[in-house]
């Protein structure tokens, strides 16, 4: 016990903060929207007591994983490869596995809640390519380490982007910058690029319809018929309505004659902007970036490269989930469904998120020397 409380002393108090403030946000905006006495009358307090819970849940989670040297992990690593994608695959079990806003993506277990496994493996996701990685850093420079590297983590790939093009992205996001951080020759990088560029087209023929009309509605963002496309102009309505400062909080009209759709977690930043306006809209923005540096300057300290990828490939997964919501909302990104981290409704993903930054705490701490 001693010695985890002197681990304790070296945890970055400033990423606590930040958590903190991005909670209370999260929560008073979810207030906004079931606020009772605007227009839309069907709110109540479940939502906020629903998300304040993941929040302590979650907190717990990140004590625990605080308490677990992650170096660990690696004893396990068969386990949680395999288990990792059989948990992906709950969501074709019939009975337990279900489709929601077009996508195959839950599990619902009965009088209990409903969860998103892809959430959860993205951690394990992160730990394995971390291994695998450095363990094969010296392969990264020819085609073969790197096509081996991406056999490696393609089955979660694969199974997720079938049903659920968004989680999928962000998968292949953390994978890239993971290997890039490995060290990948450039030259290489440059034509594993232009490959994936050359692949795009055969791509979008596989995939499913619902995937189809989310790339094509971005692609003629003018035609309202199409999928997507009359949210994101509500959207962009809210934001640029808010002004310098915003309507008031709870006074967002686009939020409140319902016209600015899943509110609470998809575009969620938009209420912020019509309410709080632009200075809402950059402190929000600018409390992610401070939060990724924090993330960052872990990375840079840690004491060897297998705990540097960990933080590196959950870097990539908060940085372009953040990128991708905001500019979603703003009509430069497709629709994915992608949620906004710590600030959008939902318990699988502030569970998600609590735990991964529990992961990250778990390496600064073991990245400096204990003081008792």
């Amino acid at each position: 016990m001693n010695y985890f409380l002197g681990l304790l002393k070296n945890l970055d108090k400033k990423i606590i903060l930040i958590i903190g403030l991005l909670a209370t946000i999260s929560l008073v905006i979810i207030y906004s929207v079931t606020y009772p006495d605007g227009f839309v009358l069907n709110s109540s307090l479940r939502d906020i007591i629903i998300q304040a819970l993941a929040y302590v849940l979650g907190g717990i989670c990140a004590i625990i994983i605080l308490m677990i040297d992650y170096k660990s992990y690696s004893n396990f690593e068969k386990f949680l490869y395999i288990g990792s994608i059989l948990v992906l695959l709950t969501v074709y079990i019939p009975g337990l596995g279900y489709e929601q806003y077009g996508a195959r993506s839950w599990i619902r277990i009965p009088g209990v809640t409903t969860l998103q496994p892809s959430e959860f493996v993205k951690l394990s996701f992160a730990i394995l390519m971390a291994m695998y990685l450095s363990k094969n850093r010296d392969s990264l420079d020819t085609f073969k380490g790197i096509f081996m590297a991406f056999l490696y983590g393609a089955p979660f790939i694969i199974i997720v982007v079938k049903e659920d093009l968004g989680s999928a992205i962000v998968y292949c996001a953390m994978w890239a910058l993971m290997v890039f951080y490995a060290g990948i020759d450039y030259k290489l990088l440059l034509k594993l690029f232009l490959a994936f560029c050359a692949c795009v087209p055969v791509m979008f023929l596989v995939m499913a319809d619902h995937q189809k009309d989310r790339i094509l509605a971005f692609l003629h963002p003018n035609d309202l018929t199409l999928p997507g496309n009359y949210h994101v102009w509500m959207s962009k309505i809210a934001i640029g309505s808010g002004g310098l400062f915003g309507k008031g909080l709870f006074n967002g009209t686009q939020k409140e004659l319902d016209f600015l759709p899943v509110q609470k977690s998809d575009f969620i930043f938009s209420v912020i902007c019509e309410e709080l306006g632009l200075i809402g809209g950059l402190v929000v923005i600018l409390l992610f970036t401070a939060l990724l540096y924090r993330f960052a300057v872990i990375a840079r300290d840690a004491i060897d490269l297998y705990g540097a990828l960990i933080v590196i490939g959950l870097i990539g997964m908060f940085g372009f989930q953040i990128f991708e919501n905001i500019a979603m909302t703003m009509g430069i990104m497709p629709v994915t469904g992608i949620t906004l981290p710590f600030l959008s409704y939902g318990g699988s993903a502030i569970l998600s998120n609590m735990a991964a930054v529990g992961l990250i705490l778990c390496v600064g701490i073991r990245s400096k020397q204990i003081n008792f």
